[in-house]
């Protein structure tokens, strides 16, 4: 017997009137693993983690979170799980203490308020007024408000959507030390990138789907297996010896600035073999490894940014 997931999702579906807004959605969440729903935006993602959290009711499939009906057990569940919303406000003059003692006197073991705040960076900002903060900030005070009763499971809605790049690393960094705690996280994210850097695993959801799921790693090498190597080198001989590598499906040049194509892990280090076998000396080598970015692109045919 394996531990038990944390969370379970089979077979869901959700339509309002004739949009189908998740469609057959199973997937499992391991305890301490920080797991991510990505895709483009209005492909279900909120919807499904609106059913999990126990917010809107799938018209047909099962949930179950720390083996727990989130509908039937939602006061029991209330008080172990930790929730974000994606478009979550506060009342504008609401200060930053108050905000985290009234959500700490809906539980009845909270964490220690003050600490907390300090823990997220927000300790100077106690006394701030909602509608002074800036965006991250106010990204972390709903962070802190989702920690204060000191969840196992806690939720993240496209937590960095609208922040500049300090602050998203910064978030990031919040998110991984949820994990450290002994945490499960479970995010959505149309950000690739945040995907890449935060998710022990992920799901690909398109048009309310699951395409695939898995680590980022294994995603990348089971669609994306190419690789790519720009190199430039005056050497006469290179484009014979480059195009003659059994590995190199493709040899482009342009001028002296070559590109090598070729797929699996030890693609790039034969080409570095080859270079050094002919004493061929390169003025400048690079590689390009795909990313989740092109898994989507290979999958769906488009970018998630489209």
């Amino acid at each position: 017997m394996g531990i038990a997931p944390v969370i379970e999702v089979s077979g869901i579906r959700k339509a309002y009137g004739r949009t189908v807004a998740v469609d057959e959605v199973s997937f499992t969440v391991n305890p301490g693993e920080i797991f991510g729903l990505i895709g483009p935006n209005g492909a279900g993602k909120t919807t499904t983690m609106e059913c999990v959290e126990g917010l809107r009711t799938p018209d047909r499939g099962a949930i179950s979170i720390l083996g727990m009906d989130p509908f039937r057990d939602v006061y029991r569940l209330q008080v172990r799980i930790g929730v974000q919303l994606q478009q979550a406000q506060l009342q504008k003059r609401i200060k930053v203490w108050e905000a985290v003692a009234l959500w700490a006197s809906l539980y009845p073991k909270p964490v220690e308020g003050k600490r907390l705040l300090e823990r997220l960076g927000l300790g100077e900002k106690r006394n701030a007024k909602f509608m002074t903060l800036s965006g991250g900030q106010k990204q972390r005070l709903f962070i802190a408000l989702a920690l204060i009763n000191d969840p196992e499971v806690v939720f993240l809605d496209e937590l960095t959507t609208g922040l500049d790049p300090q602050a998203r690393r910064a978030i990031w960094d919040l998110v991984r030390g949820i994990r450290e705690r002994g945490k499960t996280v479970f995010m959505t994210t149309h950000l690739m990138e945040e995907a890449e850097r935060l998710c022990d695993r992920v799901a690909i959801i398109e048009h309310g789907r699951i395409i695939d799921i898995g680590s980022p790693d294994e995603l990348v090498g089971r669609h994306c297996p190419e690789r790519t190597v720009m190199l430039s080198t005056e050497h006469g001989l290179a484009e014979e010896r480059l195009r003659a590598m059994p590995q190199a499906e493709e040899v482009t040049r342009q001028d002296s600035r070559f590109t090598v194509r070729g797929r699996g892990d030890d693609f790039v280090t034969e080409v570095i073999h080859c270079l050094s076998e002919n004493q061929i000396r390169v003025t400048d080598f690079r590689t390009m490894l795909p990313n989740l970015e092109d898994v989507f692109l290979k999958l769906t045919g488009h970018s998630i940014r489209d």
